[in-house]
């Protein structure tokens, strides 16, 4: 419904809102910008996820976050308030180590990334070099000919968010890519989290810098490669068709939507807003209207209201 249309869901009437609600089964929501903003909820975005889940839709949390395992990511949301499950949560770093155990991996992980990635690596029995600051101990010269070393049997490199990347991680990960039968895994591609004031670098960041330097492109886990939601539809306990997927980043959310031929909303308290689906509609790259969403609204949580007066109107 309302395919790439952008469609105001605050500007349905109660029969049209009830009519969305029974165009889908199956809810796969982003988690940063749309439920939560770092530790904080955006308000109405529990109640609303919740009542979904009472209605009888299929609630799965996917996020690109690759610092939290998905045991971590459950409680953060239970602490919220959100009704939800370990099995209905996907995450990169989980992904990334599901990836690799699948392709029966048996070296060792040059991993650039945080500590909820080596947990899922360490849980599924796969070597790893670790986590945290490396350094340049000495300038450039000195550093190549007496620090830099190359380990032996890395047969992947794993890019994540790293607060601790530095130019040694980077030659480091650019050497052992030299190797084309080293593995070059992204967990995601995301380029920035805007704050007050200020921006902080995403692993899209650390990603390109390292596929620049390797020259090499890399595998990416998360969204939006529709790999990630592979196994849900494969399994068929999603219809794409009969499925919505809600972000606040039309660049990973409404386009793995659109790879997947999911239903899409974009909320706007995030990155993405009006203005950015008004110069995508107006410009003339194909790809750009991949980034259109099929309805919109502020924030999720106007969305139960919206839900709670659709019930005089309809069967809900």
């Amino acid at each position: 419904m309302y395919k790439q249309t952008c469609t105001n869901l605050l500007s349905l009437s109660p029969v049209e809102v009830n009519k969305w609600l029974d165009s889908f089964d199956s809810v796969i929501t982003d988690c940063d910008g749309v439920l939560w903003v770092y530790g904080n909820v955006i308000p109405g975005s529990p109640e609303t996820i919740n009542y979904l889940k009472g209605m009888g839709k299929s609630i799965y949390f996917c996020t690109n976050n690759s610092t939290k395992t998905r045991k971590e990511l459950l409680m953060k949301g239970i602490d919220l308030g959100f009704n939800i499950t370990e099995e209905g949560i996907i995450a990169t770093a989980h992904a990334a180590a599901s990836y690799l155990k699948n392709r029966n991996f048996d070296k060792r992980v040059y991993l650039i990334g945080s500590p909820g990635i080596a947990q899922e690596l360490d849980a599924v029995g796969i070597q790893h070099t670790g986590v945290g600051p490396d350094v340049m101990k000495a300038p450039l010269g000195e550093f190549m000919a007496k620090h830099l070393t190359i380990e032996p049997n890395i047969g992947a490199v794993v890019v994540g968010f790293d607060e601790h990347f530095s130019f040694p991680k980077m030659t480091k990960a650019a050497s052992y890519l030299s190797d084309p039968k080293c593995l070059f895994i992204a967990t995601n591609t995301d380029e920035r989290f805007p704050m007050p004031g200020m921006v902080v670098p995403g692993s899209g960041s650390f990603v390109n810098a390292i596929r620049t330097c390797a020259e090499r492109e890399p595998i990416v886990i998360g969204k939006p490669n529709p790999a990630i939601c592979q196994s849900l539809i494969q399994q068929k306990k999603i219809i794409p068709s009969r499925t919505l997927m809600i972000g606040d980043r039309a660049n990973t959310d409404i386009l793995l939507g659109y790879n997947c031929g999911f239903q899409t909303l974009l909320v706007g308290t995030g990155i993405h807003s009006l203005n950015d689906v008004a110069q995508w509609r107006n410009s003339k790259n194909p790809d750009d209207k991949k980034l259109i969403p099929d309805v919109y609204i502020p924030k999720l949580g106007d969305l139960l209201p919206a839900i709670l007066n659709s019930i005089t109107h309809g069967r809900y």
